[in-house]
């Protein structure tokens, strides 16, 4: 298990885990963002409709937890 954060911004995620070109990734990003400001753990997907935890919220858990999630922050 990883327990160092990497490099990059909590707002930006890996692009392995969001894609550049994603066409919902305007919506995420605002989704994501708002969540953070907001202090929730996460946001509902805006194509799946399902829970998605925020990368402050993954971070103060200490570590990854190896589940592939799109706003990962220990993922460099």
């Amino acid at each position: 298990m990883c327990d160092q954060l990497a490099s990059r911004s909590l707002t930006e995620p890996h692009p392995s885990r969001l894609a550049l070109d994603d066409p919902d990734r305007d919506q995420i990003l605002a989704a994501h963002a708002t969540a953070v400001a907001s202090g929730e753990a996460g946001y509902l997907d805006p194509a799946t409709g399902l829970l998605v935890f925020t990368a402050a919220f993954l971070a103060a858990r200490g570590t990854c937890c190896e589940s592939g999630c799109r706003h990962c922050p220990y993922l460099d």
